[in-house]
Parts: C-alpha cells; structure tokens; sequence
C-alpha cells in the first residue's frame, strides 16, 4: 500500500484539479486530450501492485511539475463523495458488488442518504470529471465504460491464472487456499454483478478494453511497462505527444 504520506500528496493533487471550472471548455472539437488510465482486474491479478509502480513509469513518461499521476482504487469512492459534499461514511453503501438492497432502502428512507442511483450518479460524474483533467489511474467501478467517450484513455483489463490468483490472496490476507478461492469466486461474481446491474455490460467482455494482460505471465514491473508502452502508441496514434510536450499537434 502506499504510504500515508504518499496518499496525502496524491489526495492533494486531486484536490487542487476538481477545483477547476466546469467542463465546458473541454467539451469543443479543440479541446485537450488528457491521458488516463482504468484498470479492470479478476481479484487477485496483480492490480494494486502495478498501479502503483505505473505510478513512477508514467511520471517519468508523461509527468510535468505539479501535473503528476495519481492512483486511485479503495480511495476512489471516499473521494468522490467527498468531492460532492457528502459524508465519507456513505461508502458502505457503494460497495463495488452486492449490496442488501433491504438495508439501503431502510436507510433511503429514513434519509440516511440519497438513492443509491443518485449515489452512482455522483460517483460516475467525478470519475468523468477525472478522466477529463487526466494523469489519473482509476481501478475498477466499472470507470472504462463511464469513460469510453473521452478521448486519451487506455481500458486495460487484468487477468491470471486461478492458481495464482488463490496464492496471492492467501498469502495478502491470510487465508487458507480454499477461504482466497472462495473469495475470488465472491467478489468476481459481484464485480459482474455490479457492472451488469449498472451498466447492462459483460465485465469479462474483451472488446470493452483496448489491453487484456494476463499476469500470470510476466512479472509487475514488466506488466507495467507494457502498459505504458500501449498508452504511448495510444496519444502517439491520436497526435498528442506533440501537445503534451508543448508544441503544436
């Protein structure tokens, strides 16, 4: 994980780029194209791991001073509800997977919090808001298909072995082979679940990414690398690279 300094840095960085206006200066045939990430992932695939070391790739690749990347998973959603003004504690009711529909409609109703789709709602506007300012790396809620429209993004889905998917999470957290297989087997049923529910997506789909990388092949760094690689031909093929370096595309 990263450290705590670290996350206050990047939080920061988030901070300061929701403070912009609205998007309405991006959204003209001559607007900026920014780069972004998603990453989709089977549990256990390795997506924490290479987010972060994409981190420090991609700085040194498409980084400028007060412009640098950031990660965004498990703090994703506390974020964005923080960013609509509403309290962090409603987390619990955006789980990305199954929900008790019985307790968030009790808690709907007695104004404990918005709607669940008013919830969803805010949270896809700041993923998009996100993609647009750009140098974001977002893992899973589904951010590819909230973002497919916007221009300078790479879709990566992340995938491994069974195998050694149940020995990652057995030994991050502890579990007997048979309790990570089991929680493989839950939380990619309600990742399906929950894009299928929201979205009317296949998350397994191939054709909703741009890269399928199988980590069960190649080591963090060099996965990483590839992913770096692919965004590169990705703006160079949409004649950004010109841009970014300040010059005329």
């Amino acid at each position: 994980m990263f450290p705590h300094t670290y996350l206050e840095h990047g939080l920061s960085i988030l901070h300061a780029r929701l403070q912009q206006p609205a998007l309405s200066h991006l959204s003209g045939p001559r607007a900026d194209i920014q780069p972004f990430i998603t990453l989709s992932r089977e549990t256990g695939a390795g997506a924490t791991t290479i987010g972060q070391l994409l981190v420090g790739l991609l700085d040194a690749e498409f980084g400028s001073p007060g412009h640098g990347w950031v990660f965004l998973d498990k703090n994703l959603l506390t974020h964005a509800l923080t960013h609509h003004h509403l309290p962090e504690q409603l987390a619990r009711f955006l789980p990305e997977d199954s929900i008790s529909e019985t307790k968030a409609a009790i808690g709907e109703l007695v104004g404990l919090h918005p709607s669940l789709w008013q919830l969803e709602q805010k949270i896809s506007e700041a993923i998009l808001q996100l993609a647009h300012v750009g140098r974001v790396i977002f893992v899973g809620r589904a951010a590819h298909l909230i973002t497919r429209s916007v221009p300078g993004g790479l879709h990566v889905r992340l995938i491994a072995p069974e195998s050694e998917r149940v020995q990652r999470v057995a030994a991050s957290l502890g579990l007997s082979p048979a309790a990570a297989a089991a929680h493989l087997d839950k939380n990619d049923l309600a990742r399906r679940r929950y894009v299928r529910t929201n979205f009317g997506e296949d998350l397994e789909d191939p054709h909703l990414y741009d890269l399928v990388l199988n980590t069960g092949g190649f080591a963090p760094t060099t996965a990483a690398r590839l992913i770096v690689d692919a965004l590169r031909d990705r703006l160079r093929d949409m004649h950004a690279i010109r841009e970014f370096e300040g010059e005329p595309a």
